[in-house]
C-alpha cells in the first residue's frame, strides 16, 4: 500500500496567485529526496483562516488517510498567523518537543527563530508537523524534527516510511 502525505501551504498570497507557492514545492521535493517508500501527495494552498486550515487538516487526516501533514506558513506573531492555533484545533496529542527542537535549529540561523511558534501534534493515526514558510527554514527545521518523523507514525500505527539512508537517517530503537 502506499503511503499518504498532505502538504498544506497557507498563505492568503498564494492561494489567492499573488504568486507561487514555493515552500509547499520545496517541502515535496524534500520528502521525495529523503523517502524511500513510495507516496502520494495530498497537495492544497488555503488562505490565512483558522477554520479553514482545520477543516483541511481533519479531511488530509480523516478522509484523505494522510499518515504525515506538514503545514508551512502561518507559524509567525503577525495577525493572520494561525497556523498553530488551528493545528491545536484538530490534534489528540500535542508533541511539543518537535516546536523546541525547530526552534532551537533555527536560532544557529537567524535570531527571530524565537518568534516562530509552529507545533506538532498527532490525530488518530496521523502526524502533523507545522514549519515555517521560507524554503530555507523549511529544509533547516525538517532536517532536525525527521530523524524523529518515521518512528513517531509506527507509534501511532500508520505505514512504515524508510527513508533514503545517503539522504537522511532516521532512529527507530532496535528490537
Amino acid at each position: 500500500m502506499t503511503a499518504k502525505i498532505g502538504v498544506l501551504n497557507i498563505s492568503d498570497r498564494a492561494s489567492a496567485g499573488v504568486y507561487e507557492d514555493t515552500p509547499g514545492k520545496a517541502c515535496v521535493a524534500l520528502l521525495r529526496e529523503w523517502l524511500a517508500t513510495p507516496f502520494d501527495v495530498d497537495y492544497q494552498v488555503v488562505p490565512d483562516e483558522r477554520a479553514v486550515i482545520a477543516t483541511e487538516l481533519r479531511r488530509m487526516a480523516d478522509t484523505s488517510g494522510c499518515c504525515l501533514i506538514v503545514t508551512t506558513g502561518g507559524t509567525g506573531p503577525a495577525p493572520r498567523d494561525v497556523t498553530p492555533e488551528a493545528t491545536r484545533d484538530v490534534i489528540e496529542k500535542e508533541l511539543p518537543g518537535f516546536g523546541e527542537l525547530m526552534r532551537a535549529a533555527s536560532l544557529k540561523f537567524v535570531p527571530t527563530a524565537i518568534l516562530s511558534r509552529q507545533t506538532a501534534g498527532t490525530r488518530g493515526r496521523t502526524l502533523i508537523v507545522n514549519l515555517p514558510g521560507r524554503p530555507k527554514a523549511i529544509r533547516e527545521n525538517l532536517e532536525a524534527v525527521f530523524p524523529a518523523i518515521p518512528y513517531c507514525i509506527d507509534l501511532i500505527g500508520g505505514p512504515r516510511l524508510e527513508t533514503n539512508e545517503a539522504a537522511m537517517k532516521v532512529f527507530r530503537p532496535k528490537p
